[in-house]
C-alpha cells in the first residue's frame, strides 16, 4: 500500500479523490501544482473552486457570475457513475478530466494532459462538451434538465435491476405552491426569481449521491439513491423549512411561498413511468391534505383522497 501511494505521488498525472461530502481527503503533487494546494490542505470541492476562481489559478472558469457557475455545476458533479470532460488551466494546460465515483459518493478525479492536441480538433471537442452540458442543464434553474435526471434515474433502474423487489432508493417529486397565483400576481419575471431562488434554497440540502433536476414548470426532480423512506422524508422535511425562511424578493419582504412533495420507494423492478405516476399521486395526496408538506406512498396509502 505505500508502495502504491508513493507511485501516485511521484506520478506525473494528476490525481485526488473528493468524500461523500464532496472534501479532498487525497491529492498527488501534481494535482497540487495544477490546483495550487498545499501538501496539508483538505479543503471542500467548492471552496477551493472559489478560491482559485478568485485567484485566477487552477481551472479556467469563463463566466461573470460564479457562484451561479459553482451552483449549476455542483448539481451535476458526482451524479454518473462515471463522468469524462475537458478543461482548461490558467497555466496554458488542457486536460482530460476522469471522476469516477462509488455508490458511497467518494470520488477518484484523473486528469491527464492533452494539450498537444491540433486547435481545429480541440474547438470541435470543446463544442461538443459545450453542446452536453446544454442539453443537460435547466438554462433557468442552472439544474439538470429533464433529460438529465431521467437518464440518471434509468441508470438507477439499471444498476439495481437484479434486486427485484428489494428497496434501491426513493424518488420525490417537488412542486412549488400556487405557483399560478404567483404568476398572475406578480408576474412571470417574479415567477422565474422564485423558481432560481427554489433551485439554490433545495440545492444546498441534496447530498452528494442524489441527483436533482427541473422535469419542467414549478415540478421538479429528485432521486435519492440507496435511500430509505424515512431518510428521503428528512431530507425532503429539511428543504422544506429552508424554503418556509427563504425572501427571494426584496421588494416585497413579506413574500414566502411553500412547496408539496410525494415520495416513493424505488425497486430494480420498477419502470420508470410507473414510479413517477406513484410519486406523482403521493404529490397529489400531499396538495389536497393542505400543501406545505411531504406525502410517501403509504400515507396516499391511507388519504381520503385516494
Amino acid at each position: 500500500m505505500l508502495h502504491m501511494v508513493q507511485l501516485m505521488e511521484d506520478s506525473g498525472v494528476p490525481i485526488a479523490v473528493f468524500d461523500q461530502h464532496d472534501r479532498l481527503r487525497y491529492s498527488n503533487r501534481a494535482f497540487r501544482f495544477a490546483w495550487a494546494l498545499e501538501e496539508n490542505e483538505f479543503p471542500y470541492w467548492t471552496d477551493l473552486m472559489r478560491r482559485n476562481f478568485h485567484a485566477r489559478q487552477g481551472t479556467v472558469v469563463d463566466t461573470t457570475d460564479f457562484e451561479t457557475w459553482l451552483h449549476s455545476t455542483r448539481s451535476r458533479r458526482g451524479k454518473s457513475a462515471f463522468r469524462a470532460f475537458e478543461t482548461d488551466l490558467h497555466d496554458g494546460r488542457w486536460l482530460w478530466m476522469t471522476e469516477t465515483t462509488g455508490t458511497n459518493g467518494w470520488m477518484l478525479c484523473i486528469a491527464c494532459d492533452i494539450t498537444s492536441i491540433r486547435p481545429d480538433e480541440r474547438t470541435l471537442r470543446q463544442d461538443r462538451d459545450i453542446a452536453i452540458k446544454l442539453s443537460q442543464t435547466d438554462d433557468l434553474t442552472g439544474l439538470g434538465s429533464r433529460r438529465f435526471v431521467m437518464s440518471r434515474l434509468h441508470d438507477l433502474l439499471q444498476h439495481g435491476a437484479g434486486k427485484k423487489n428489494e428497496s434501491i432508493g426513493c424518488l420525490a417529486i417537488l412542486d412549488i405552491d400556487n405557483f399560478k397565483y404567483i404568476n398572475d400576481s406578480f408576474g412571470h419575471d417574479v415567477g422565474d426569481v422564485v423558481l432560481q431562488d427554489f433551485a439554490v434554497t433545495i440545492q444546498r440540502h441534496v447530498r452528494k449521491t442524489d441527483i436533482l433536476g427541473r422535469v419542467g414548470g414549478e415540478e421538479f426532480m429528485l432521486i435519492l439513491p440507496n435511500t430509505t423512506i424515512e431518510e428521503a422524508q428528512s431530507v425532503v422535511h429539511h428543504m422544506l423549512a429552508a424554503t418556509r425562511r427563504s425572501q427571494p424578493l426584496a421588494e416585497y419582504p413579506a413574500f414566502r411561498y411553500t412547496f408539496s412533495a410525494g415520495i416513493v420507494r424505488v425497486t430494480g423492478c420498477d419502470a420508470p413511468k410507473d414510479i413517477y405516476r406513484k410519486a406523482d399521486l403521493a404529490l397529489y395526496a400531499a396538495k389536497m391534505n393542505g400543501r406545505d408538506r411531504v406525502c410517501t406512498e403509504l400515507d396516499r396509502a391511507v388519504s381520503p383522497f385516494n
